[in-house]
């Protein structure tokens, strides 16, 4: 047993503890669901279906099995429905909420919905923690909220001005989360996310994520396309990475460590150019005679960041985060799932 598993299992010995995970059919959501359960926890979950999916519960039932299974309650249902989030939130614990509309250029596109899902059903779902009494708000921030400001590495108390509608959302979330625990005392942490990547990461859709999507790319024998000169770089961050921070956030008895935003990355850059070359190599060990075409170059899109690096220091100090996958032991662990799925198309 790692060092980490050693920690996390400590920390959830004793009666199990009721966890809601909101976006539980999403990417990161279903990865939570997962671990809760292997840890013998009760979970509830719930999703609207709007990027999540039913396979992804599926393959979490299929992971654990049925009896670990008989510990989980899903709720169909959207957060913007507050009466949902009251319904989910009865007799919880301690909520993970990672429920949203991601993507930036979907929110310049359509910034009612984005709001709609990530301020509106932010809201609904604090106040529903609130009332049910809830001891730990754990919530999905995002590295957009640092927006213009070129000071690199990121860190948490120095941001810009917001480049996207959905920017604003997510550090709108920040604001209310804090007001929340002075007001009403309602303990909550905020985690910004970096490009988190992994299994499950849906590579369909205008708005994928672009690891999933280059994946689906260079196995069709088709050019990724990067948008810009290649160069742009971020803090690819493996989604392990990101169930730990969830859970040392939930479980850290610090209350210092409460009411407080955290990075959570790998601390490392990756340029777009690099991040091609890193796929095709993962996935020329899997297939030797996979033939994978120069990438094509596009436009820069409106509202992205330059480039994003974070300072994990703080998560480091007052959580015990230490992440254990850099970009490429991510890839390596990831890269035979999105194959597999790919097939499956």
């Amino acid at each position: 047993m790692s060092q980490l598993q050693h920690d996390i299992a400590a920390k959830l010995s004793g009666r199990p503890r009721r966890w809601l995970v909101t976006g539980g059919a999403g990417f990161i959501g279903s990865h939570l669901i997962e671990t809760l359960l292997r840890a013998g926890q009760e979970v509830v979950s719930l999703d609207n279906f709007a990027t999540g999916h039913r396979a992804n519960l599926d393959e979490v039932r299929r992971m654990v099995g049925d009896d670990a299974w008989s510990r989980h309650r899903f709720i169909d249902a959207d957060i913007a429905d507050p009466q949902a989030c009251v319904a989910a939130c009865e007799g919880v614990d301690l909520v993970l909420h990672q429920a949203a509309l991601g993507s930036v250029p979907r929110s310049i596109r359509d910034p009612l919905t984005t709001h709609r899902a990530n301020a509106t059903g932010f809201l609904n779902m604090l106040v529903a923690a609130r009332d049910a009494g809830a001891k730990r708000f754990v919530y999905a921030a995002s590295s957009s909220t640092y927006g213009d400001s070129p000071t690199l590495p990121k860190v948490e108390d120095v941001i810009g001005r917001p480049l996207s509608p959905y920017a604003v959302t997510k550090y709108l979330n920040e604001l209310y989360a804090d007001v929340f625990g002075r007001c009403y005392g309602l303990a909550t942490v905020g985690l910004r996310y970096f490009n988190v990547f992994g299994a499950r990461q849906d590579p369909q859709g205008a708005y994928a994520a672009v690891i999933p999507r280059w994946v689906a790319a260079m196995l069709d024998g088709e050019p990724c396309v990067i948008n810009g000169d290649g160069e742009t770089s971020r803090d690819f961050c493996y989604v392990a990475n990101a169930v730990q921070a969830n859970l040392r956030a939930a479980l850290v008895d610090d209350a210092g460590a409460v009411s407080q935003v955290y990075n959570v990355a790998v601390g490392d850059r990756t340029t777009l150019k690099q991040l091609h070359a890193a796929l095709a190599e993962a996935l020329q060990r899997i297939q030797p005679g996979l033939v994978v075409p120069p990438p094509h170059f596009a436009d820069f899109r409106a509202g992205d960041v330059r480039h994003s690096l974070a300072d994990i220091g703080k998560a480091h100090r007052l959580l015990g985060y230490a992440p254990t996958h850099d970009v490429r032991a991510g890839l390596a662990e990831a890269v035979g799932w999105y194959v597999e799925n790919a097939a499956r198309r």
